[in-house]
């Protein structure tokens, strides 16, 4: 597998290596998209499946700051959290993410908003400590979720 879409998401998945990019383009200025990635009282309307409700624990979008996201499939929850690196709005958010039932297993990920034709491109650069930590997180249905998440997220950004 390289490059696949799942609706209006793209992935790039390149045998053998460590790193997984997900790119969309969103009809809605680069300061809205950011807004809504960062406001802690959003993140639960676009956070992953809209079947799995999710709480914010933490969410400190500054360089330091770290967030905690809860997702729940009744009464089984699945856990993330991670360190912000770099937030320099409305450009660029550079974190850690760690998913709590797989702990140690630690990827960096780097998002960057490009102004694109009165739109906003997102790409997200997931970088896994190994290939096999990318090809499991691969295997689990990441790119369905994270593609719900992002139509999700256009539901927000893309209204007003």
């Amino acid at each position: 597998m390289s490059k696949h879409t799942v609706g209006k998401t793209e992935f790039t998945i390149e045998p053998g290596r460590h790193d997984v990019t997900i790119t969309r383009v969103f009809d809605a200025p680069r300061e809205a998209v950011f807004k809504t990635l960062t406001d802690p009282d959003l993140v639960p309307q676009w956070w992953g499946p809209a079947r799995y409700p999710t709480r914010v624990e933490k969410a400190d979008f500054r360089p330091g700051g770290e967030w905690r996201f809860i997702s729940a499939d009744g009464d089984t929850e699945y856990r993330f959290h991670g360190v912000f690196h770099d937030v320099a709005a409305p450009e660029r958010i550079v974190q850690t993410f760690e998913f709590e039932g797989t702990p140690g297993h630690v990827a960096l990920d780097t998002l960057t908003l490009e102004e694109v034709d009165g739109g906003t491109r997102y790409t997200a650069v997931s970088v896994f400590q190994s290939v096999e930590d990318r090809d499991a997180m691969t295997a689990s249905g990441m790119d369905e979720g994270a593609a719900e998440g992002l139509d999700r997220l256009a539901a927000l950004v893309e209204k007003a």
